[in-house]
């Protein structure tokens, strides 16, 4: 019986292989990638490594046994028809027979268009009669703070959320939340709401970078179009730029705000600190 982590090179598939290292033998995981140098390290430490794309349903034929456990982590391209792609993984887990398969969506709140391929998927997953676990990841700390450059050079924090507030954690945090359902027992057809313990709003932001910076940093609230117009500017595709202000507004309405206490009762432990992730990207 393995475990298996599609995407397992991206940001949050890296962080689940490297907790499920701390916690079962190498040789159990396996860890589904696009391009195989990327998971050398990862291949040197004895982790299976298995190369399938979710544009290639055939990439995906045989890569599941009976008993495994597999995390489908939501592809990153937009532009591609997710929640087809999403069902390559659920068609081959289907057809192996595995004994669970955990999803990354997004919070049951959460209205934006963000979302729509997320429910789709959830909605594929649950007609496909497979053992699931819905891990509805909230937003990431690293959303804003891998984004600090543009912050300090013009002093402000710079969004759309008016006065809304986000239960946001780091991404180690929802890895080990994903870990705690691959290793453990008892998530069959469970749905997980998961967010950070402490919501906060941009003013909040802008003073804590501010303080552990010794800059004044400001927040600037904007129009969703000004938002937009701005992620456009600097570079995002249209499309890309017009989902992420619609987070915006749905974060102004409180949808990005899960105060289910899942996460950390998930984790066994407290969320990271928001102020630990500023701290942690200033250093970086």
């Amino acid at each position: 019986m393995s475990i298996v982590v599609t995407g397992a090179t991206g940001h949050l598939g890296r962080l689940v292989v490297e907790q499920l290292l701390e916690k079962v033998p190498a040789e159990r995981i396996t860890a589904v990638v696009r391009t195989p140098e990327k998971a050398a390290d990862l291949a040197g430490r004895g982790v299976r490594i298995a190369v399938a794309d979710y544009n290639a349903p055939e990439t995906f034929d045989g890569l599941f046994a009976a008993g495994d456990r597999v995390l489908l982590i939501s592809g990153n391209e937009f532009d591609k028809g997710r929640v087809q792609q999403h069902r390559v993984v659920i068609d081959a887990a289907e057809a192996a027979g595995v004994a669970l398969l955990a999803y990354t969506s997004a919070p049951g709140s959460l209205t934006a268009a963000l979302a729509d391929d997320h429910r789709g998927t959830e909605e594929a997953l649950l007609a496909s009669g497979l053992p699931y676990t819905l891990l509805r990841n909230g937003w990431y700390h690293e959303n804003y703070t891998e984004q600090l450059a543009p912050v300090l050079e013009h002093g402000a924090v710079v969004q759309a959320a008016g006065e809304g507030r986000i239960s946001s954690a780091s991404r180690a945090d929802y890895a080990a939340a994903a870990v705690a359902v691959l290793t453990g027992e008892g998530h069959e057809n469970r749905t997980y709401e998961l967010g950070g313990d402490q919501a906060w709003g941009f003013a909040e932001f802008a003073a804590e970078v501010s303080r552990q910076t010794g800059k004044e940093i400001d927040y600037r609230p904007v129009s969703v179009e000004e938002y937009q117009g701005i992620l456009a500017g600097a570079g995002l595709p249209g499309p890309l730029a017009a989902i992420l202000a619609g987070v915006d507004a749905s974060i102004e309405k409180g949808e990005l705000v899960v105060d289910s206490g899942d996460l950390s009762r998930l984790t066994g432990r407290p969320t990271t600190p928001l102020a630990e992730s500023v701290a942690a990207a200033l250093e970086g």
